[in-house]
């Protein structure tokens, strides 16, 4: 493949991760960093999205696989692009301007933004080279260029999509209890869920499998474990259909 760079296309990634123990989604960032040369001076020292340029001969879609392989050594995840964003100041910080003249960077990058959904487990952030760390949506540290922004829309994005599509599987484990579940729509959608009714409800979904068995090394008493079944939900999948919780 022709590795050439496009200098003013990039695409940004948004990676969603789910915490089953404190009940958190959380997005994984990567640590910016830069010293003066002369003095040692820290000049930015903050955090982005993962991101690069797009290659010449290389497809949106294959650009945004490839900027998070590097990033988690993953693939075959789901991915979506929701948004272009072209404003003509969207790097025009002060700190944005000295990253982007270190790295000659093209001050008017237009870039396609994109998030993946994955499990925190699968992704090892121990020794990564990009000093990669997850935090929650809701306590995100500064960001540099106009990620904060992108990040909030690929939010409201992803609380629209997962009334829609089952995608919020994507973020829990094969095996989970109805609480997981619950637990994992309050926390996207930052409300609160009536457990009966929802329950009641998601019982009922037969892409929704029981399995025969239960949690295992809890104090309570255990619940009942179930799976989620793609071939299942696309044999029932009706246009506009909605999760309904």
């Amino acid at each position: 493949m022709n590795n050439k760079k496009i200098s003013n296309i990039s695409v940004d990634c948004v990676v969603f991760g789910y915490d089953t123990e404190t009940k958190s989604l959380n997005v994984l960032l990567i640590k910016r960093y830069l010293e003066s040369k002369s003095e040692k001076k820290i000049l930015v020292d903050d955090y982005v999205l993962t991101g690069y340029h797009v290659y010449e001969n290389e497809a949106l879609d294959d650009s945004a696989s490839r900027v998070l392989k590097e990033l988690t050594g993953l693939t075959n995840l789901y991915k979506k692009q929701f948004k272009a964003f072209g404003d003509p100041n969207r790097l025009t910080n002060e700190k944005d301007l000295l990253w982007i003249q270190n790295e000659e960077f093209n001050l008017r990058t237009i870039t396609i933004a994109y998030y993946f959904l994955l499990k925190t487990d699968d992704v090892s952030i121990e020794n990564n080279k990009y000093q990669a760390q997850w935090f929650s949506i809701n306590d995100l540290p500064e960001l540099g260029f106009d990620h904060k922004q992108i990040i909030l829309e690929a939010y409201e994005d992803l609380k629209t999509k997962c009334l829609q599509e089952p995608i919020i599987f994507e973020l829990l484990p094969d095996k989970f209890t109805i609480n997981d579940v619950q637990d994992l729509y309050q926390s996207i959608l930052a409300i609160e869920i009536d457990n009966r009714n929802f329950r009641r409800k998601l019982i009922n979904k037969k892409y929704l499998v029981p399995l025969d068995e239960k949690q295992v090394g809890v104090s309570k008493k255990p619940a009942q474990l179930y799976m989620f079944s793609k071939d299942i939900y696309n044999k029932m999948f009706q246009k506009n259909y909605l999760i309904n919780i």
